[in-house]
């Protein structure tokens, strides 16, 4: 006899769409399919690419410019990019890794109150989002257009202590590889890593609202395993969190941050979603920034953005 889930459960789970729904979708169905199909099919399910613009994006802000990063030396695939330079010449810098579903139109928000803060961000939608080239992404590709962009980030802002990655959701997962990547891979030095509403790996997410004696990480080619990247991480990390996250819980970062073994610390905003950590404890946000980097930051805008609260 077939297993269910309690009523209950199951309303709690089909509730919990984004990242998490995404992980788990992919098992079941995927049991009986060949290893290529079910790459294939975790793959979109863990990425869920929305094509077009964002339902509340209203175009590119003064000051933006939108550019393109080439991946390879010659090559046609190109990685969409936008900079948006702050105010003062010698502001820091930051790379800005979104998360599944959304390309750039869809997180224009979350990085104006980046830069409001001071920094001058450069954002890029990884191969097959947005108007970036390539197909479908996987772990590996996402992973490797986030150097590209770390690398132009450098010649941006020539000084290393003053060059930030931050990453939200799934790009946190990106950002804690890139900087988990730094020495080894010979890049740009960086003074310190952002990471907002992520987890520590996707089968732990997968667990989380299923059974947790499923074998999920057996099942799971794309791993996104950032627990045991950030205890290797010799960045000063500063980990964001909204206590009322219906998708991601904040015990994973609670997890992220007691693994990590350098200078830390980790903000946990009461009553805070997925989305709006940063618009709901703007001053504790920048706070907690200049306390851990040394960041003497612009005054937070204060102003609620339409859709901040997403």
């Amino acid at each position: 006899m077939s297993q269910k889930l309690p009523s209950d459960g199951l309303r709690r789970f089909t509730r919990r769409r984004p990242l998490a729904l995404a992980c788990l979708l992919a098992i079941g169905p995927l049991l009986a399919a060949g290893c290529a199909q079910l790459s294939q099919k975790e793959r979109e399910l863990t990425f869920r690419i929305e094509p077009g613009t964002a339902g509340w994006y209203s175009g590119v802000p003064e000051g933006l410019v939108e550019t393109w990063l080439p991946l390879k030396e010659g090559g046609e695939e190109r990685l969409h990019a936008w900079w948006w330079p702050a105010e003062r010449a010698d502001a820091p810098a930051l790379l800005y890794l979104h998360g599944a579903r959304w390309n750039l139109t869809g997180h224009l928000f979350r990085i104006r109150q980046l830069r409001d803060f001071g920094f001058s961000v450069l954002a890029i939608d990884y191969r097959g989002f947005g108007k970036s080239g390539g197909q479908l992404p996987s772990e590996e590709t996402v992973y490797e257009d986030a150097r590209v962009a770390w690398r132009h980030l450098a010649s941006l802002q020539p000084d290393p202590s003053r060059r930030f990655i931050y990453g939200h959701s799934l790009g946190g997962a990106v950002a804690v590889d890139l900087a988990h990547r730094l020495r080894a891979d010979t890049l740009p030095a960086a003074r310190g890593l952002i990471v907002e509403s992520s987890f520590t790996t996707l089968a732990d997410i997968a667990r989380s609202l299923s059974y947790r004696w499923l074998p999920v990480q057996l099942l799971l080619s794309q791993k996104f395993d950032s627990v045991s990247k950030i205890a290797e991480v010799e960045l000063p990390v500063l980990l964001v969190h909204g206590t009322d996250d219906r998708y991601v819980a904040p015990r994973f970062s609670e997890e992220l941050h007691a693994a990590a073994r350098g200078p830390k610390k980790l903000l946990l905003v009461d009553g805070a979603s997925h989305n709006n950590s940063m618009r709901m404890a703007a001053d504790e946000y920048r706070a907690a920034l200049g306390e851990l980097f040394g960041l003497g930051l612009a005054p937070a805008d204060t102003l609620a953005h339409e859709h901040g609260a997403r």
